[in-house]
């Protein structure tokens, strides 16, 4: 049977978080005593002759049935998904190949012909598409919100309402979704609440003690943490993640690696002090941005100036290592930040060691991305303006970060 149900270091029940993400699930070497995790890389296991199945149909829990193939399950990854669950407060996790993978994977097993999703009216790209191109395909019906207006969600709840789709903070804007509000909402209804934490990060916030059902992460971001691999984990109740595990963990195919899956436990051993390292530059980084000449606007949920102020105090321990700001002119601003940036990147993704940065243009994000509505449109350009830079903060020291933006936003 699956040896890893518990980590077996010996960790106490009333371990803190900080210990957790070096050691939840973590598996002594029972040969070497070794206190690296291992990596199994095997695509097969022996098995005893009656054990394992050859079809997922009729098993309540692959988690629960032995390690025959890897598609299926794999112990690295199994140690991956023990620990993240327990970052997260969940009983049970299902890691995929990528954060998009996780997100098809549970809409794809939450949701059937004739459901309706609502998802938040701005959230990850890939998301979005999925959303809007690709579910309708299947007869689900999708609706954009803004969830961060009081009474949108209510309003736009109906009888087929299944599940609620949000980001908090959202990228790119960091607009933030109350979490509890939705999710008392929306199980009023009788619908389930989703939320994608990739920017927040467990550091930050925990979902699931605010009611959500289900937390997604691009584990490629920040709790990977070096820009190395590419994964995506979806964490809940048991209940919710087994079917998920025999039904996309299965028939779709997106299995994570074993390597990803080691590579990623690395960075989670340096997730908090990481995060904290990050979030301590970004609050320095948005701070100066707001004084600088060549900036118009600063969104950071550590402001004073961020539009949800008193939420982002109530809902996240640390504002986050993303900071989205805005100038005159942004096209050629991005033109001489590539050619001037010594010590940031400029360069898509987030959640990298290293700064970087990069140009969102509004009209390209709201029309093909995500489709707004003219009332929606005109919500993002009142919190968003006309486009802005994503920055990702990195590890770097904030002096040096500091004096390659000045040197690069000035004249």
């Amino acid at each position: 049977m699956n040896c890893l149900k518990a980590p077996s270091s010996g960790l106490p029940q009333s371990a803190l978080p900080e210990t957790l993400a070096l050691d939840a699930g973590l598996i002594i070497d029972p040969a070497t005593r070794a206190i690296q995790p291992n990596i199994s890389m095997s695509v097969n296991n022996q098995v005893i002759p009656g054990e394992g199945a050859f079809s997922a149909a009729g098993i309540a829990d692959i988690s629960q049935e032995p390690f025959t193939y890897a598609r299926w399950l794999n112990p690295t990854v199994r140690a991956l998904e023990t620990r993240m669950a327990a970052l997260e407060g969940g009983e049970d996790a299902l890691a995929f190949a990528t954060g998009v993978a996780a997100i098809a994977g549970m809409f794809l097993t939450v949701l059937k012909q004739g459901d309706h999703l609502i998802i938040g009216d701005v959230t990850y790209a890939g998301a979005a598409e999925l959303a809007r191109s690709i579910l309708p395909d299947f007869g689900i019906e999708v609706t954009p919100v803004n969830l961060s207006v009081p009474g949108a969600l209510a309003a736009a709840l109906r009888p087929n309402t299944r599940l609620v789709h949000c980001e908090s903070p959202c990228n790119p804007i960091l607009r933030l979704t109350d979490l509890a509000e939705v999710a008392r909402i929306a199980h009023a209804h009788g619908a389930l609440v989703s939320v994608d934490s990739t920017l927040a990060t467990p550091v930050s916030t925990r979902p699931l003690s605010l009611g959500v059902d289900l937390v997604v992460h691009s584990l490629t971001k920040f709790i990977n943490g070096h820009g190395d691999a590419l994964g995506g984990i979806v964490v809940g109740r048991q209940a919710l993640i087994a079917p998920m595990r025999g039904r996309a963990g299965v028939y779709l195919g997106a299995a994570m690696p074993a390597m990803n899956a080691w590579l990623i436990l690395r960075g989670i051993d340096t997730l908090f002090p990481r995060m904290r390292q990050i979030n301590a530059t970004a609050q320095r980084l948005a701070e100066f941005l707001e004084t600088h000449s060549g900036v118009t606007r600063v969104i950071y949920p550590g402001l004073a100036s961020h539009p949800q102020r008193q939420l982002a105090e109530r809902q996240m321990d640390l504002p986050g290592g993303m900071i989205f700001f805005q100038t005159a002119d942004p096209p050629f601003m991005a033109r001489q930040l590539a050619a001037r940036l010594r010590v940031m990147h400029y360069a898509f993704s987030l959640g990298h060691q290293r700064s970087i940065v990069t140009l969102l243009d509004t009209a390209e994000m709201t029309g093909g991305t995500y489709r707004l509505t003219p009332e929606q449109l005109a919500d993002y350009r009142t919190y968003a303006g006309d486009g802005g830079f994503r920055l990702s903060v990195g590890l770097e020291a904030p002096e040096d970060l500091i004096r390659d933006l000045d040197q690069a936003l000035s004249g």
